[in-house]
């Protein structure tokens, strides 16, 4: 039984551990990785819908945008020549 105490207390010090060591302070056009995108809006949005559009964590498996609308937010892939460039504009207007 205390083999077994050990074990679990051992295993949750190292789970804590990694946790910590993998956090990290998010700058204010990050998302976390918790934010990514999975599902992807296929058309163009009109650029007067776009209130704002951010950048996924760099840890996410697929680079995407999160374009927030008046509708809500949208998922559209960072390989979109249309996407990149109200990026490219909202950072530009933003220095």
């Amino acid at each position: 039984m205390k083999t077994l105490s050990f074990t679990a207390g051992l295993l949750l010090l190292l789970l804590l551990t990694v946790y910590h060591c993998t956090t990290m302070h998010l700058g204010p056009n990050e998302m976390s990785p918790a934010s990514c995108c999975f599902k992807f809006f296929p058309k163009r949005i009109p650029k007067p819908h776009i209130i704002s559009i951010i950048k996924t964590h760099k840890r996410c498996s697929e680079k995407a945008f999160v374009v927030v609308t008046p509708y809500g937010p949208l998922c559209v892939r960072q390989a979109l020549d249309w996407a990149k460039k109200a990026f490219n504009e909202q950072s530009s207007e933003n220095q």
